[in-house]
């Protein structure tokens, strides 16, 4: 188990790709249509939420939350320019920056939370 402020850099990174792979299944939901995508869109949802509870094991589960949520979205935003054709507005890009230097200024406002006591047997 990690100790507060010791091994917490490798559960935030737990969830910034928790974060990317929200929008693997967030497309998927979108994109499906053969039973192989929608494996594909289900093992993601699966993944993307073990990701997220073996991080809140270990760091504030509010910021971990938000900042899960905010790249899951800002990275739906980018994937539905990309890959579905949504017209690219200066305000949406205003915003999604906005939402990213939000999710980054939490993540570095955020006390180190302690590790949870576990009992050790013999």
């Amino acid at each position: 188990m990690a100790t507060a402020g010791r091994g917490t850099g490798r559960y935030w990174a737990l969830v910034f790709a928790g974060g990317l792979i929200e929008t693997v299944w967030v497309v998927g939901l979108k994109a499906a249509t053969t039973p192989l995508g929608w494996a594909l869109t289900i093992g993601a949802i699966a993944v993307n939420f073990a990701l997220l509870m073996r991080a809140i094991r270990f760091l504030p589960v509010g910021s971990v939350y938000a900042v899960f949520c905010g790249l899951g979205a800002a990275a739906s935003v980018i994937a539905e320019t990309v890959w579905f054709g949504e017209p690219v507005q200066p305000a949406k890009i205003a915003l999604i920056a906005l939402l990213i230097v939000g999710v980054a200024g939490l993540k570095l406002v955020t006390p180190l939370a302690p590790a949870p006591e576990v009992e050790k047997t013999p």
